[in-house]
């Protein structure tokens, strides 16, 4: 009976490790998360599209206005994953407690990386911390991602 009963555990400790690694590596567990930016793609933001929310209709009257229509995006949106990654002229690495005590009013923000070629031909990317505060969205940070 003694054998039996360590065949039985070494069979469900092997069960359990195989599980384990079964939920990590599809992302269940902490394996994968779903904010890295390789799941989030890019977006063509021209005189044609339509804005999903205020933000993207702010980048498109903007880039509009400066004349650098297309405009890619990538709109992580409240990823805290990502905000960790970021670095600008303000924060390096910020929580979301961090922007509350930087931005008193703060109500909301979200984080978009842009991609756009201005007249000279070069390619210009850089990640945008936006901010709504005061019942209006605007620039909080601009910098890139920490590798």
């Amino acid at each position: 009976m003694n054998k039996v009963v360590k065949i039985i555990l070494i069979f469900l400790i092997i069960d359990a490790v195989i599980l384990l690694g079964y939920f990590y590596f599809t992302g269940r567990l902490g394996g994968k998360s779903k904010e890295h930016a390789e799941d989030v793609g890019w977006v063509t933001i021209d005189e044609y599209y339509m804005p999903k929310d205020y933000v993207e209709e702010f980048i498109k009257s903007d880039s509009s206005a400066k004349g650098l229509l297309p405009v890619e995006i990538r709109n992580f949106g409240k990823s805290t994953a990502m905000l960790r990654k970021f670095k600008g002229t303000r924060f390096a690495k910020p929580t979301e407690a961090q922007l509350k005590m930087m931005f008193k009013d703060i109500e909301d923000w979200k984080l978009v990386e842009l991609k756009y070629k201005p007249k000279e031909d070069r390619e210009v990317t850089q990640t945008i911390l936006y901010i709504f505060m005061n019942g209006d969205w605007q620039v909080g940070d601009r910098g890139s991602f920490m590798q």
